[in-house]
């Protein structure tokens, strides 16, 4: 099973101090968390796109890039790339440039995004998003998986004998995820390719994760990619931690409650109890973490938002100290226990290349 982080790049004043970091800081700070995660043992960052304030992270691909050439083994991912805005030809020539550039560490994760304006920023119609998101992955697809691409579709215009460069790495996409809240067409279109589902679960309780997660998983095997327990789940989560409990709370109250996703609604406690935000010790990190496959089984990769709601950069790289020496290491070791032989581990440049020299193999 893999673990990470992931970052919004929410750019937040610190509710203890006033003080806004600027645009250069915060991408900084990024940075470091990003190397950080690698220097504590985790497997994974990943990092979102946006284009309005108070975000940072218009151009995900070049600062993963940058990550790419300052680390040795951590996986890049996108939180969110928008397959709706993008136009599918620079996703696929973007994110195979970066593959290469990174030895093929590198997937991604689909989504429509949450900020509503982005469309008519980029001469789209917020109410065709759905209709986007599937037409718009159906042709990135084809890009990756076809030399030479003829198409015409409803969104943009045709393509006659268009190759986009460069190729995937060693002739193998980026692995991907599609990226939904709330959004059972989009899990459908995951198990439709047989691609993985990334539930940000985040702001929803355990049940509605559940179902979400159980539709993709009863589609994936109806398109035949597997049986339903071998489908591929990442989920998202929010945590803080102190050794005590009752520092861990005492801290991040400040933050919880003037956090613009969050603050100003339900009380700590109560969101607490209600959706996975986990604000306590590493063991209470590690028992509601390893409850989570109670309710969506077996599953593959773990990130957790941990840099968000203003928190300072020193406080950030201590919850990386706290996951990669306490966390983390019981988690895998408890979950590669309970998980099944028959049920896969989250897909690797790597096995994707062995899977595809395995097939044309028995294929010839």
């Amino acid at each position: 099973m893999q673990f990470g982080v992931f970052s919004v790049s929410d750019i937040t004043p610190d509710p203890t101090t006033g003080r806004t970091p600027t645009e250069a800081e915060r991408l900084q700070a990024v940075l470091r968390i990003a190397e950080k995660t690698e220097e504590v043992g985790l497997d994974v960052f990943a990092l979102g796109e946006h284009h309005n304030p108070p975000f940072f992270s218009s151009s995900p691909t070049t600062t993963l890039a940058y990550i790419a050439a300052r680390t040795r083994r951590l996986q890049l991912s996108t939180a969110t790339t928008l397959i709706t805005t993008n136009d599918p030809v620079k996703i696929a020539e973007d994110y195979a440039m970066l593959q290469h550039l990174a030895g093929g560490r590198v997937d991604l994760t689909l989504g429509r995004g949450n900020t509503g304006p982005v469309y008519p920023w980029f001469g789209q119609d917020i109410r065709q998003g759905l209709p986007l998101a599937v037409e718009n992955y159906a042709l990135l697809r084809r890009l990756w998986d076809s030399d030479v691409v003829d198409w015409e579709g409803r969104f943009r215009t045709p393509l006659q004998g268009f190759t986009s460069t460069p190729r995937p790495l060693h002739g193998v996409a980026p692995f991907v995820w599609h990226g939904s809240i709330r959004s059972p067409e989009i899990a459908e279109q995951a198990a439709y390719y047989g691609d993985g589902f990334f539930h940000n679960h985040i702001f929803w309780p355990a049940d509605h994760t559940r179902r979400m997660v159980d539709f993709y998983r009863r589609r994936f095997e109806h398109h035949g990619h597997g049986n339903a327990d071998q489908a591929i789940v990442g989920l998202g989560g929010q945590v803080f931690m102190r050794k005590n409990s009752q520092d861990a709370v005492r801290e991040f109250r400040p933050y919880f409650d003037e956090a613009p996703v969050y603050g100003h609604g339900p009380s700590l406690e109560d969101f607490a109890r209600e959706t996975p935000l986990t604000v306590g010790s590493p063991q209470q990190v590690i028992d509601r973490t390893l409850g989570f496959r109670d309710y969506v089984g077996d599953y593959q990769r773990q990130l957790f938002l941990i840099d968000h709601a203003g928190l300072p950069l020193k406080t950030v790289l201590e919850q990386l100290d706290l996951l990669g020496e306490e966390v983390v290491p019981v988690l895998r070791r408890e979950f590669a226990a309970l998980k099944p032989a028959h049920v896969p581990d989250a897909p690797t440049h790597d096995t994707l290349v062995a899977a595809r020299n395995a097939q044309q193999g028995v294929a010839a």
